[in-house]
């Protein structure tokens, strides 16, 4: 038998096993892909785009991103679910796209605990309530005054089925006790041109696509859905301070990868986004992106639990707003 039998078989035969692990490539070894489940233009995107630059020079390799838009989230989650587990490819998961979908949808292609491994957690970007400047609306008590005295429901546009938005635009919905109708788009970009043409009423988002057509006077802005006021509206008030606390929401941000991908991989795509996150000029542009809460975990396992966490929370939400897509 020749060397390179030998070599051919080891693996069978449980041989050469310290030879064939020191002539594994180094990773990643070619360009990444970072998948964001939404169209360009919206929160999601600015994010990703903006770590997709930092890691891939980290990394030392081109990240490219993949716009893979539609059914809320979905069909982006599905292709990298379905991906090769190997860590060169990645999604921008976010709570509506990632979590929110998978408690309204009832059949998924892939399982959402399952199927997806942590790679690291980003931040977190308060929510804006907003309304087109023709509702009569300047807080969320006037929108509850002027939702009840419509003939016909307010129209609130969401970036697709069971986003955040669509969740919040169903909570408005509940704890003003008024009647709202959803129209939902495939994406931020779609459903923002409606609300600043006028074609629906009351559009919620995270701040960053909203603040050019809030500072246009386009949009008018109501309250930050939460508990702290944001650095990129620091005069808006928030639901909490108008009184009606249960509208607490924030849309979050976090890397995940294919399960089943190697730990050491995992630990190289963390170890890269978390010095990402540690540049002030990154961190910077992420405060102007509106992403106050920035967080990066100390290791996957910490987004695991926070993942289950927030789960929970999402699932009380989802069971309250009675969100189901039929």
């Amino acid at each position: 038998m020749n060397r390179r039998t030998a070599l051919r078989l080891a693996p069978a035969l449980g041989l050469g096993l310290p030879a064939l692990a020191s002539a594994q490539p180094a990773f990643p070894d070619r360009a990444l892909r970072l998948v964001i489940p939404f169209t360009p233009g919206g929160s999601n995107d600015i994010v990703g785009r903006l770590i997709a630059e930092g890691m891939s020079a980290r990394l030392g390799k081109p990240i490219v991103v993949e716009n893979r838009g539609g059914a809320g989230g979905l069909i982006g989650n599905d292709l990298v679910a379905k991906a090769p587990a190997d860590g060169h490819t990645l999604l921008l998961a976010g709570s509506g796209s990632f979590l929110i979908s998978s408690l309204v949808q009832p059949r998924l292609p892939y399982d959402p605990v399952r199927d997806f491994a942590p790679v690291g957690y980003i931040g977190a970007a308060p929510n804006v309530i907003t309304v087109h400047p023709s509702v009569e609306a300047r807080n969320l008590a006037d929108l509850q005054r002027v939702a009840r005295a419509a003939r016909t429901p307010l129209r609130f546009g969401t970036p697709g089925v069971g986003t955040t938005g669509h969740a919040l635009g169903a909570m408005i919905g509940v704890v003003l006790g008024v009647e709202l109708d959803a129209i939902h788009y495939r994406g931020t970009g779609p459903s923002m041109a409606d609300a600043i043409a006028g074609r629906i009423d009351i559009l919620t988002n995270a701040s960053a696509p909203l603040l050019p057509p809030i500072a246009a006077g386009q949009l008018r802005p109501l309250a930050i859905a939460g508990r702290t006021r944001s650095a990129a509206l620091p005069d808006l008030s928030t639901s909490v301070e108008q009184g009606f606390p249960d509208l607490d929401s924030a849309t979050w941000y976090a890397i995940l990868t294919t399960a089943g991908t190697p730990p050491d991989r995992i630990a190289t795509l963390h170890a890269a986004l978390n010095a990402v996150l540690a540049e002030p000029e990154v961190r910077r542009r992420l405060v102007e992106s509106g992403v106050d809460e920035i967080a990066p975990s100390a290791n996957p396992a910490d987004l695991t639990r926070f993942l289950a966490q927030d789960r929970t929370r999402w699932t009380q939400v989802v069971e309250r707003a009675r969100l189901r897509v039929e």
